[in-house]
């Protein structure tokens, strides 16, 4: 009885440490462990998309914590968060240009906001808005980066939309960017079929910085690498007049299957095949 005694309480102690343990490390790992002291101001910063952020959650520069995360209010007139920052009263000289990026602590942690000093002289104060935001990095965005087709742009300034048809976009999908020069100017905001046109309507959301793309460019579906993801790339045109809010591009080029690719080679021949057949004289066959 005294062995089974000894076991039972040995298999109770270490239970006890284990759940002490998951205590320890989830206050480590979540807000409960981000409490604020002190005199503080609160300022305001708007997400297109906040993740998996909490209330309490740290606001930190250069890695060190300034502050947390007070309130999260979905605007119910527009598709983004308002996040009210309460940040330490000691941390008063944050230039009101600053980048507020929400970030991921390692691969699996909790997020929290981080915030990049801008270059203005004048300072945030008590209930300021940070107007330059980078959102949440979502895990499509990760693998979409690591098969090669990049990040879309940060939409730090507004956008405005254009449309395309294409008899055939592929693997195109919401979230994908838009390129021109390989540099990422925007996303695919919408991917839709006309049951009418019986063709696919794709609308471009672009930065408004990139506001003087010539309205006779053209977009086409690519696929970055072998089989990596795909996105619409813009080829500038050469007229005077530039592209505006819900004008539809007309020049595109559908994405190209792999089905097709094969088959061309198929019927085609490779290269070689085909230099060697316009090298061999009449003569040769014998």
């Amino acid at each position: 009885m005294s062995q089974r005694h000894s076991y039972a309480v040995g298999t109770g102690l270490f239970i006890v440490l284990g759940f002490a343990a998951l205590a320890y490390l989830a206050t480590q790992t979540t807000s409960v462990a981000n409490t604020h002291q002190g005199a503080s101001y609160s300022v305001q910063a708007r997400f297109a998309n906040i993740g998996q952020l909490k209330e309490r959650a740290p606001v930190k520069i250069a890695g060190v914590r300034v502050g947390q995360v007070s309130a999260i209010v979905l605007d119910p007139k527009q598709e983004v968060a308002d996040v009210t920052l309460s940040i330490d009263q000691d941390y008063s000289h944050i230039p009101d240009d600053s980048v507020a990026t929400i970030f991921t602590s390692g691969l699996l942690g909790d997020q929290y906001v981080g915030i990049q000093y801008g270059s203005s002289k004048k300072d945030l104060a008590d209930g300021g808005t940070l107007a330059r935001t980078k959102p949440a990095q979502q895990l499509e965005e990760m693998l979409g980066k690591f098969f090669g087709a990049g990040g879309v742009a940060d939409n730090l300034g507004g956008s405005y939309t254009v449309k395309a048809r294409f008899s055939n976009v592929g693997a195109l999908s919401v979230g994908a960017p838009v390129k021109m020069a390989g540099v990422a100017i925007g996303s695919v905001a919408a991917v839709h079929a006309d049951p009418v046109k019986l063709d696919a309507e794709v609308e471009l959301s672009i930065d408004k910085k990139y506001d003087q793309i010539p309205d006779d460019s053209a977009a086409a579906v690519f696929t970055s690498g072998l089989i990596g993801t795909q996105y619409v790339a813009i080829q500038p045109g050469g007229s005077p007049e530039f592209l505006k809010n819900g004008d539809e591009m007309v020049l595109t080029q559908s994405a190209m299957q792999l089905e097709d690719l094969i088959g061309k080679f198929l019927v085609n021949g490779s290269p070689s095949e085909k230099k060697d057949a316009a090298n061999e004289s009449p003569a040769g066959k014998q």
